[in-house]
Order: structure tokens, then C-alpha cells, then sequence
């Protein structure tokens, strides 16, 4: 699995890992966020590849983090 740092093409990956770091299933960070976990999985998965702003404060919300922490 190649690590790059594309700001929002790895967004996905940027918030499954910080989720992970959280100790948080997807189910429960979807909730947090008030997301459907369909959302989600598809964010994490690099299906949505550019999430709405919206979206991103959500899941920065859910996370505990700013929203600088997702995408830099």
C-alpha cells in the first residue's frame, strides 16, 4: 500500500487513520459525526474521494481534531 500525501485523494486514508488511532469502529464515528455509515465506509474506502466541507467538520467533530488534521 503506497503512503502519499495528497491533500484531499488521501483524506480517506487520513481519517481511517486517525479513527483507528481513536479506538473508534466506523459505526461509531459515523454516529459522532452524525454521517450515515454509508458515508463513511465510502469516504475511508476512496470511494468519495472530495467529501463536501460539510462532511469533513463533521468527521473533524466526530474525531476530536481540527479540521487541518484531515487535510494537511
Amino acid at each position: 500500500m503506497k503512503s502519499q500525501n495528497n491533500n484531499q485523494s488521501n483524506i480517506g486514508d487520513k481519517i481511517k487513520q486517525l479513527r483507528h488511532k481513536k479506538g473508534l469502529t466506523q459505526d461509531e464515528l459515523a454516529r459522532k459525526a452524525e454521517l450515515p455509515y454509508t458515508t463513511l465506509t465510502k469516504i475511508e474506502s476512496n470511494v468519495i474521494t472530495r467529501p463536501t466541507i460539510q462532511t469533513v467538520v463533521k468527521i473533524a467533530k466526530g474525531l476530536g481534531v481540527s479540521i487541518d488534521d484531515l487535510i494537511k
